[in-house]
């Protein structure tokens, strides 16, 4: 189970997907050659399979689903394990992309400053894989 979070340009004044125009259509991050420059830039991630990358902390992973499509428009980021420093790595490549971060399992936009939903998602994930087992007793 992941905290699914995506990486992508949005209007100003965008707070929410409920905020987001019927005719949006939002600009690619850019050539995937540039995107993946930038990538390297920002985080130490392991870009062998550059369509899916992959990021380690000491306690989280974040899987980085960029894809091959040229440009590219925008970047799913699959987060797993626990720690608040895992918010580092993807606020610095939101800043080398310019982009936005939205949590998909809110349909909000996150920012450095702001509420996100990463502790609730640690919160839900403990609590469903605490279930497991339980069933049937």
């Amino acid at each position: 189970m992941s905290w699914d979070v995506l990486l992508l340009h949005l209007p100003d004044g965008v707070d929410s997907v409920a905020d987001v125009p019927d005719d949006c259509v939002p600009p690619p991050l850019g050539r995937l050659d540039d995107v993946l420059a930038a990538v390297r830039r920002a985080v130490p991630a392991d870009l062998s399979d550059p369509a899916w990358g992959v990021l380690y902390g000491p306690t989280w992973s974040i899987e980085l689903s960029i894809g091959q499509v040229d440009p590219v428009e925008s970047i799913m980021l699959h987060i797993r394990g626990s720690g608040d420093d895992v918010l580092e790595p993807v606020f610095r490549l939101a800043a080398v992309l310019g982009c936005k971060v939205l949590d998909c399992s809110a349909g909000a936009l996150i920012t450095p400053q702001g509420p996100n939903g990463w502790q609730s998602f640690q919160a839900y994930r403990d609590q469903v894989a605490g279930s497991r087992g339980t069933e049937g007793r």
